[in-house]
């Protein structure tokens, strides 16, 4: 091989080299980086994980008292909260004393008394996880399950704004007809082999109740805030009617 072939072909290795190297150099990089970005998303995951148990480690011994510490004009809950699983466990597990209709709106909905006296909303399930609702973006009932997503997406966000939801199963038959007022006791029915209701509110309607599966309710339980913060009704900036060719204010 003539000597200028072979300065070309070293030239070529060469070239070839460097840019092996550079390649595996920046590959490394982005494994570590990659890496690096996964242990912080450990981190961040680990400290948003919330284990339901009822132990409390705090002077007050009432998971009430000390969620109604919680609130401040700026946020629902604080940021470090140890106390929050035994708040949610006492949300997902207290007795039931008292089930009336829930509050005034637009969708059904129970209001419970639990044991200690905590005003939780009861919104019960009404579709499968994978059914999926056709038509107007207000069309179908409001999923239950999307405010436990709300709340922990608001605690992902650091937002500390939604008040706090777990999910919970209840026994209509035994926990909420035994204490359920009159005027919400006269919106149970049977429907095949499942008890159902339809409450009081806005669109609710005999011909539309939520059932259980035989007598056992799926459903989330929202906290009712202190009644110490009174709630002020802002416009929403982006309103709409539910009216064809009619504008919000």
């Amino acid at each position: 091989m003539k000597l200028k072939q072979r300065v070309v072909l070293l030239a070529i290795l060469l070239v070839i080299f460097i840019f092996t190297k550079v390649f595996l150099l920046d590959n490394l990089e982005a494994s570590a980086a990659s890496r690096e970005d996964q242990r912080a998303f450990q981190r961040a995951l680990s400290g948003l994980r919330v284990a339901l148990e009822p132990r409390l480690e705090h002077t007050l011994q009432s998971p009430w008292e000390i969620a109604t510490q919680w609130v401040v004009p700026r946020e629902v809950y604080p940021e470090d909260t140890p106390e929050m699983g035994a708040v949610l466990h006492a949300m997902a597990t207290k007795r039931i004393v008292k089930a009336d209709v829930g509050y005034k709106g637009t969708q059904l909905k129970a209001l419970l008394i639990l044991e200690g006296g905590q005003k939780v909303v009861f919104k019960p399930k009404r579709y499968a996880r994978d059914y999926i609702v056709e038509g107007e973006p207000y069309a179908g009932y409001d999923r239950h399950n999307a405010e436990v997503a709300a709340f922990h997406l608001d605690r992902i966000l650091g937002f500390r704004r939604a008040p706090l939801v777990v999910g919970r199963f209840v026994n209509l038959r035994t926990e909420i007809k035994p204490v359920a007022t009159e005027q919400l006791l006269g919106t149970f029915m049977t429907v095949g082999n499942n008890t159902c209701f339809y409450g009081k509110c806005y669109y609710c309607r005999e011909t539309e109740p939520a059932c259980a599966e035989g007598d056992m309710m799926e459903g989330s339980v929202t906290l009712w805030l202190p009644d110490v913060w009174p709630l002020q009704k802002h416009r929403h900036p982006w309103g709409r009617t539910y009216r064809e060719g009619k504008l919000a204010r």
